[in-house]
Formats: structure tokens, sequence, C-alpha cells
């Protein structure tokens, strides 16, 4: 089958290109590139506008973007690829054989980003539909927003491939605007570019008791850099780097251009506060309002889509790790990426509703915004560093990285926190949810994998051909295909041995012990096949990575069809009226369903609530059957009890027979 080379090929890592630029800044900027609709207005808030409040705050965004976004990302982590592909889970998959704890950061990162999906949609849609209210205050934004939203997470189930060709042109138009807007205001306070010196950062974070607080309003305007890194695999490092220098000057600009504005509106017209108003509508000249409103609410919903569609990869990549239940994954069109996950697109469209039903203006969101972007990126820095140190980087980078940007970046979730109360604790209590899910779901995993119980497959080989060849026990299938959860090869599940030969004799012509392996490298699609005993048992070992789609039945034929045709195995029918007429034999997948067995044996009190957890979960997860998309009506489902007492010998005492 196919190897990681030619599928890297197939998925397009796209070399440097003025289409892969623009493929590029419609893809992964949305989030980053839609922040100019409310940083500044974050930072200032309702405090005093001052000509140090400005330029402390415009440096602070400046040095933010430049170290945490455009070092740590774009220079240093994006080098982390895994095939050419990025983000939280591939990074753990490049380091998760040095420490078994690398799990933990991996989850909450994930969970993070995943929170993350939750609050961009509605902050990024209702400050661009704030705008409208410069026409007439009593415009409803909030049901505007709400509608916007909720078609947008309607034409999901469509797929989004046609209208995703659009992005890019759109974007392009949005980053010019955003330059074009700045240069145009920067010229109101030319002093307004002293900025670019940290002291007035520095000055503005220390000179007061609260200055250092800005920090929680100066993170959004590095909220999306972790979309840099996820969707290294869609276009490229190269453009992703050159493009952007073109993003951050255009973001800059339009920063600058907006804090220019704001001294020369207070050194002018003597107004200190923001009444009301939104630094990034208040630099249009009135006859573009319009159109800038229209253009911005583009852009928002384009920054929504790409934190769903990033939503849908994280939830696949955790589900193929084995870090979340299993859903059912649905693919809309052919185009690479494109995926839709129902679960996940409800759950997503109830918490963006309930986050614009709860705060209702875009000026209260900020207090919920930054805590899991931040917990996100300090998971992504403690991953960073053993993937630094395992790639005999030198001893300054390994050592530095992470005391710099855990240092930076516990800062900000330290300017977050104080936000808490102000609605920050709404995106910590779902990232907490869905860590926790994840949490129990690998650790139950774990447990479960230490019960079973595993054989030598060549001690029953023996059996098994003996079985075969028994016409006195009825047929139960001409292949029979068991899933085996053994990776080691030369072991077996012992309940598959008990279930071929004790539970039911199930006789078959040949028997098949399919086992699927989850790799480390993100487009693997291999097998390896042995012959145990010609015509009667074949194991078949199929490797896939963790980004491909989990189409066994597809795969186990095309495996088997292979075989025919060099001639390794002949599929035909035994029975002599099909055999004579070459017909082939039915096909008949056997998979085991684990039930918690009521014997708590030796789990403690941790273990078995873990377990419980687990199965109540398991309960609204999709089976197997549909997971590994096996055709149904051709699965026999097996209850397998999960007992440590099963075999213990139990001290009975016989009683003498009495009689009446």
């Amino acid at each position: 089958m196919t190897n990681d080379k030619s599928i890297m090929k197939e998925h397009g890592h796209h070399k440097l290109s003025l289409a892969g630029i623009l493929i590029t800044v419609g893809i992964i900027y949305g989030d980053i590139g839609t922040s100019p609709l409310y940083v500044l207005k974050e930072v200032i808030g309702e405090k005093l506008i001052t000509e140090a409040l400005i330029l402390g705050g415009l440096s602070c965004i400046f040095w933010t973007l430049t170290l945490q976004t455009t070092f740590k990302y774009v220079v240093l982590t994006l080098r982390a690829d895994n095939n050419g592909e990025g983000g939280i889970f591939s990074l753990y998959t490049l380091v998760r054989r040095e420490k078994a704890w690398f799990v933990v950061p991996a989850m909450i990162g994930g969970a993070s980003l995943i929170a993350d999906g939750v609050i961009t949609p509605p902050i990024s849609v209702a400050s661009a539909v704030e705008g409208l209210r410069i026409f007439s205050p009593h415009i409803p934004t909030v049901s505007i927003a709400m509608a916007i939203i909720t078609g947008l997470f309607l034409v999901q189930q469509f797929g989004t491939d046609t209208i995703g060709k659009a992005f890019g042109p759109i974007m392009l138009v949005w980053f010019a605007m955003l330059a074009l807007l700045g240069v145009a205001n920067i010229g109101l306070y030319l002093g307004v570019l002293k900025a670019i010196n940290p002291y007035y950062a520095f000055e503005l974070l220390t000179s007061t008791p609260s200055g250092f607080w800005i920090l929680g309003a100066v993170f959004l305007c590095t909220t999306g850099a972790e979309a840099l890194y996820s969707d290294l695999g869609h276009c490229g490092r190269q453009n992703i780097q050159v493009s952007w220098g073109f993003v951050k000057t255009a973001l800059l600009l339009n920063y600058f251009g907006q804090g220019s504005f704001m001294i020369h509106r207070t050194l002018v017209d003597g107004k200190t506060t923001l009444d009301g108003i939104n630094p990034f509508y208040s630099i249009m000249p009135a006859w573009f309002l319009p159109i800038g409103i229209m253009i911005a609410t583009l852009a928002a919903i384009i920054a929504s889509q790409a934190l769903i569609t990033g939503s849908f990869t994280l939830f696949s990549e955790a589900i193929k790790l084995h870090l979340w239940p299993r859903l059912s994954i649905h693919y809309p069109s052919e185009a690479r990426g494109q995926m839709y996950i129902p679960a996940v697109n409800w759950g997503l469209l109830v918490g963006c509703l309930f986050i614009m039903g709860y705060f209702r203006e875009s000026s209260q969101m900020g207090a919920a915004y930054g805590i899991a972007i931040t917990m996100a990126m300090i998971a992504t820095t403690v991953l960073l560093s053993q993937y630094l140190k395992a790639s005999g980087y030198p001893r300054f980078a390994v050592v530095g990285t992470p005391i710099l940007y855990l240092a930076i970046e516990g800062s900000f979730l330290a300017a977050n926190l104080s936000k808490l109360h102000e609605g920050g604790w709404v995106t910590l209590v779902i990232s907490a949810f869905l860590a926790l899910v994840m949490i129990v779901w690998y650790s139950a995993r774990n447990i479960l994998r230490q019960l079973s119980q595993t054989v030598q497959i060549a001690d029953y080989l023996p059996q098994l051909i003996e079985l075969s060849n028994d016409s006195s026990v009825a047929k139960f299938a001409s292949h029979l295909v068991y899933l085996n959860k053994a990776s080691n090869p030369e072991l077996v599940d012992r309940t598959i041995i008990y279930s071929i030969t004790e539970k039911q004799p199930k006789r078959a012509d040949i028997y098949w012990i399919l086992h699927v392996e989850t790799t480390d490298s993100p487009y693997t699609m291999e097998y390896e096949v042995e012959h145990l005993a010609v015509n009667d048992v074949v194991r078949v070992r199929l490797f896939l990575g963790f980004r491909i789609p989990r189409r066994v039945n597809v795969f186990f034929r095309q495996i088997v069809s292979e075989l025919e045709k060099t001639g390794e195995v002949d599929t035909t029918s035994r029975y002599f009226s099909l055999k004579n007429n070459k017909i082939t034999g039915d096909f008949r997948f056997v998979v085991m369903d684990e039930y918690l067995s009521m014997e708590y044996g030796r789990f403690n009190n941790l273990e078995r609530l873990i377990l419980e957890i687990y199965f109540f979960l398991k309960r609204f997860s999709v089976s197997v059957v549909d997971e590994f998309e096996l055709d149904a009506s051709s699965v026999y489902v097996e209850k397998v009890p999960i007992s440590t007492h099963s075999h213990e010998k139990i001290k009975l005492k016989r009683r003498q027979l009495t009689r009446v």
C-alpha cells in the first residue's frame, strides 16, 4: 500500500508559490487576523486614554507578536513537523515515546484549543456586527450575530470546499484594508511609532500596580498563533513564513493607526475615554463604514470557519490516538481535510450560542477569551522543549526556550486568571471538562489493557487447523475476521481463542487475525501479512496514520484482493456447489464488545470510578463497527465481560444430600 512519502505528495505539502501564499492567507490567519476588531478596545477598556497607555499597549502588542507569534511559532515551532503535519497532537506523537506523562500536556493543550473554538466565533462575529450600531444604536446585533453563527454551523454538514476557495481573496482584501486604514491614520500622530521601543511596554507594566493586568487584554493579539502550527500540513512552512511577514505588517499598521487616532482624538478633541466607540471602526471614513463592516463580518465568518474545521481535526486526531470516545465522522467532499463530525458541530453551536447569549457584548467576552489558549501555548512549550532535546538542538536552545516562553506565557496566564470572576471561568470550565473526559478515557483504556490476557498464537495453530477441517462442526463463515488488540505480532487476545474454540466453536475455511495500529506518522497506509498456516490462519497488521480515516473494511478488502492476485490465498468458497462455480466465500467480522463485570476484584476506588465513567461514556460513543466503517450486515458482535475474579478458586463446602 501507499507509504508516507507518496501520501505527502498526495496531500500537497505546498512549495513556496503565490497560489500557496494566497491559500495560506485564507486558511490560517482568520483568528489572529480579526484581532484588531477588539484588542485595542480591550486594552483601553474603561481607563483614561493617555499617551503612556496607548504607547505602552502598542509596545506590548508589537513585542508579543514578535516574540510569541514570530519567533516561537513561525520560526521555531514550525520546524517540529511530523512528516509535514503540525498541531498539538502531531507534536505529541513526535515525543510520546520519550515520557509517558507527555500525554498530560497534550490532553490539556487539545482541550484548551477546542474550548477556544467555542469563544472565537462569538467574539469575532459580535465585534464585526457591532459596527452597525454606528448607524443606529438600537440594531439587534446580538440576534444578527446568533443568526450568522447558526447559519455557519448549519452548512457544515454539506461541506465547505466550494466557499472555502473564496477565503484567500477575501482575507487578502481584509489585510489590505487593515494596512491602508492604518497608514491613513498613523500620520495623525507620528509619535506613535515610538511604541516599537520595548521601554514603553516595560513602563506601562511596572509603573502602576494595575499595569501588569493589561497583559490579559494584550494577549488577545496572538490568540491565533496556534493555528499557524496546526495548519502546517495544509499550507507548508515556507508559505506560512513568507505570508506571515505580510500579515504581521498589516496587523501592526492597523494597530498603530488605531493608536495614533486615539492619541490625536485625546489631544485635539479632549476625549479621554472610549465613550462606547470601537477604535477599529473609528479610523474608517464615514463613506467607507458600510463596506468596512461587511468585509469585517466576512473575515469574522472565515475566522469562525477555521476554528470549526480545526475542532473537527482535533477531535478526529484525539479519537485515533485513543484520547476521546469514538464519534461518527463524515466526509462531505473529497477535499483534503474536509470532514464533518455531527456531535462536535452541534456541541460547538450550543456552546457558541450560550457564550453569545450569556455575554451579549464582545467587550464582555474578552474576559472569557485568552485563558484557554494560554494553557494550550504552555502545553506546546512543554512538548516543544522535549522535541528540541530529542532533535539534538544546542543546550542553550533546549534550556533557554522553555524558560523564556514559560515566563512569558505564565505572565499572560496570571493576567488572564485575574478575569476569572468576569467570565474567564466559562472557558476554564469547558477546558477542564474536555480534559477530564480525555484523562478518563485514556486511563480506563490503560486499566483495561493491563487486565487483558494474551496468549501465544503458535500454541493454538494445530487446534485452529483441526477445527477448520472438522466437517462435523457447522461452518460459521467461510472467512472469519477477528480484530486483535495485541500489538505484539506473536500474541493474540485470549478472548479470540475462547470465542473460536470454547464459547461457541466457530469453524471457518480461513481465520484472519487483523490488528489495526495507529502510527506516529500522520498519513501512513501500510500493512504486513504473515501466513501462520497456509490457507487456514492468516495474520494481517494494518498500519494507519493518525490522520487517515479508519476505512478498515475497504482496506481489508484491498489486502485480500492483492493476496489473491499473488496467489497467496484462495478465497473461493469450499462449499462444493460454490467452489465449482468459483464463487468467493463469505467474510464475517467478529467484534468483541467489552462490558464491566460486577466483580471489581483488585480495583481501587479511583480505578472503579474511572471505569464506571468510561463505560458510561461508551454508551454515547459509536461502535467499533461504525468507527472502522465495517459492513454491519457481515459483523457478529460478541459480549465480553471485564472481570478480575473469573479464574480465582472459590472455596465452597459440599453438604451431604438430605431428604425430608
